[in-house]
């Protein structure tokens, strides 16, 4: 990439020591803040590289733009018909959430283990209830996805004396701390084998829906289902009917086929189901992780380098 003049389009809000950060990585560009969505539509057009989203419209009218950062670690919602025919490398803030969302899923496991909602419970009506609970020792945690925030969650799980397991779609390349590596041919093998199966992949064409009735049948009874990255990975329907019908134990989920989960969606209730606000990597450590990405590349494409993070638009990730 020549940089040479280029000019780059950063959306977002930043502290004054972000700003700073953020400009002294390119020497030879120029950098122009701009608050969003529709400033940057407004501006894109002889723009070469945007750190925001850039819409299938903003996308036609830019013909001299080569990059494109999205701040999220997921690029769904980047993956338009349009940005996947176009030549613009997109980039992603992938990995900026692998740690919290690998304590998220441990905190959920935690608290299906030991029944932590019944304590909650016991709190609210100031009642003294003691019972005999799990311990995450010895049981197996089966993980989906082998990323950041998967490679994290099995040393976090591995620490917590647990056996791992992984599915991947390269079951070839090992994994620190995983067990074993299972094709997707074996998922029912996979999933019978797991006392908690974990989802840290991404939503991809290959993924979206790979759980569903028959899957959750393929579960022990006495197994958890824990859902970290994306929504709609899973089937609701079939997760839904699972938990009412109790071909699994429970479930917790922070990661929603619908977001913001609706008011009156019956997960709300389902038994032994702990919801969370798709919330597990809203840390701070996320954004200076992010940001210092997007720095990163940003001092790359300044320099004429290759970029870091670069997505796959027809994997997905």
């Amino acid at each position: 990439m020549s940089p040479e003049l280029a000019r780059i389009l950063v959306s977002g809000t930043f502290s004054e020591e972000e700003r700073a950060r953020i400009l002294s990585a390119a020497s030879r560009s120029t950098i122009e803040f701009v608050a969003g969505e529709e400033e940057i539509a407004a501006r894109v057009a002889d723009a070469d590289g945007v750190a925001g989203r850039v819409g299938p419209a903003a996308l036609a009218k830019a013909p001299r733009l080569r990059w494109v950062h999205s701040w999220a670690a997921g690029p769904d919602n980047d993956l338009y018909p349009e940005m996947l025919a176009s030549p613009v490398v997109l980039t992603s803030a992938k990995g900026n959430g692998g740690i919290p969302l690998a304590e998220q899923a441990m905190l959920l496991m935690l608290m299906l283990n030991r029944n932590a909602l019944r304590w909650v419970r016991s709190q609210d009506n100031h009642a003294w209830e003691r019972f005999t609970h799990g311990e995450l020792a010895g049981l197996t945690c089966g993980i989906i996805g082998l990323g950041h925030s998967g490679s994290d969650l099995a040393t976090k799980a591995r620490a917590f004396h647990m056996g791992v397991l992984g599915i991947r779609r390269r079951p070839d390349i090992p994994v620190p701390d995983v067990d074993e590596l299972f094709p997707r041919e074996r998922l029912h093998d996979f999933l019978a084998a797991s006392d908690f199966v974990v989802v840290t992949a991404p939503r991809t064409s290959e993924t979206v829906g790979m759980l569903g009735e028959a899957e959750f049948r393929a579960m022990k009874p006495s197994a958890y289902f824990v859902c970290i990255s994306r929504g709609g990975i899973a089937d609701d329907g079939a997760l839904l009917r699972a938990l009412q019908e109790g071909w699994i134990a429970g479930a917790g989920l922070d990661a929603h086929g619908t977001e913001p989960l609706p008011p009156d969606s019956a997960f709300w209730t389902a038994p032994n189901t702990i919801i969370t606000p798709h919330n597990g990597a809203t840390t701070e450590g996320t954004r200076r992780r992010g940001i210092e990405i997007f720095v990163e590349n940003l001092r790359r494409f300044d320099a004429g380098e290759s970029l870091t993070n670069v997505v796959d638009k027809h994997a997905g990730y």
